[in-house]
């Protein structure tokens, strides 16, 4: 909300003009999305529920650990396995904990619109620093009017919600190029805040930071936190760093190059199969918790002898920071 859309004399406002004129203040100086931030896995049952307890758990080991913040219900949450009351719990019991809100931003992605403004309105409702969002990803080509109308249904419900894009062309089938992004910051008024990039197109990266030096930039890999700490992105957010989080907070914080070393080889090493399930086992083995290693469909569980050896090289790697 800018000032000229302030509620005027005589006009009782309304919740939500209430709602996004307080987000709207309290960004203007918010500056707690940066550095590190790792993408949390979500712990399921072997019958596919989400197990609350071990989640808010993990969230605080990682802080704990350095974590600057963290992404929620993303891709290595698989978030598109979820369903939408699914998410919507993981969102209330994250609103319900003392868990620091202002450094998280939560996945609210989705293919059908009204599960994406379900999923907004809520994360918008409990006070998180914003919605990391997918665009809709199962009809190919959309026009860019198209896409607005998607991020306009969105904010029609969640007014004052901040807007991170999710550009993961490889699973989305949409780029969210120069063209685009200028379309939706423009739209918008302030609400699109910033753009994780799954694309491992730094290039890309770069010309977005370039081009709307007002958006924080998030490259997936871990790999850029020195070039982040002088200034060129805003941070990373990486699966993998749930695996060697105090490395990566050593990297941004420190300036520690042999740490951010260690880290990059420990995402290496996970690239080297299915990222979640390998996450997932390396989490289990290091808790001594097999609830941890179970998967959503289509992903399956690393089988017991790979995982245990996986865990070996993650160690051997980076210890257990």
């Amino acid at each position: 909300m800018s000032i000229d859309r302030l509620p005027v004399e005589g006009h009782v406002a309304t919740v939500s003009e209430i709602r996004a004129l307080i987000n709207w203040e309290s960004h203007m100086t918010d500056d707690n999305l940066k550095g590190i931030i790792p993408a949390v896995p979500t712990p399921v049952s072997d019958k596919g529920e989400v197990d609350i307890g071990r989640f808010l758990d993990f969230c605080r080991y990682l802080f704990d650990k350095g974590a600057y913040g963290l992404n929620i219900t993303g891709t290595t949450g698989e978030a598109t396995s979820l369903s939408r009351d699914q998410r919507l719990d993981v969102i209330a019991a994250l609103a319900a904990s003392d868990l620091d809100k202002s450094r998280m931003i939560v996945g609210t992605g989705a293919a059908a619109v009204a599960d994406a403004v379900a999923l907004a309105h809520a994360v918008a409702d409990a006070g998180f620093a914003g919605a990391l969002v997918l665009p809709p990803f199962y009809f190919k080509d959309p026009s860019n009017e198209g896409l607005r109308r998607y991020f306009e249904a969105i904010l029609s419900k969640a007014p004052g919600l901040d807007i991170y894009l999710y550009n993961f062309p490889a699973l989305s089938g949409i780029k969210f190029t120069t063209e685009l992004v200028a379309l939706l910051v423009n739209a918008f008024d302030g609400s699109i805040k910033g753009l994780k990039d799954s694309s491992g197109d730094l290039d890309y990266a770069a010309e977005i930071a370039k081009s709307f030096p007002r958006l924080k930039v998030f490259p997936s890999s871990e790999a850029v936190l020195l070039q982040a700490r002088r200034g060129a992105f805003a941070g990373s957010i990486s699966a993998t760093a749930n695996l060697s989080v105090g490395e990566c907070a050593a990297a941004f914080r420190d300036g520690d190059a042999a740490a951010l070393d260690r880290a990059v080889r420990v995402r290496q090493l996970i690239a080297k199969g299915p990222l979640v399930p390998r996450i997932k086992a390396v989490i289990s083995g290091r808790l001594s918790d097999p609830v941890w290693a179970n998967t959503l469909p289509p992903y399956a569980q690393l089988d017991r002898a790979e995982a245990q050896a996986l865990l070996a090289q993650v160690d051997d790697l980076a210890g257990s920071r």
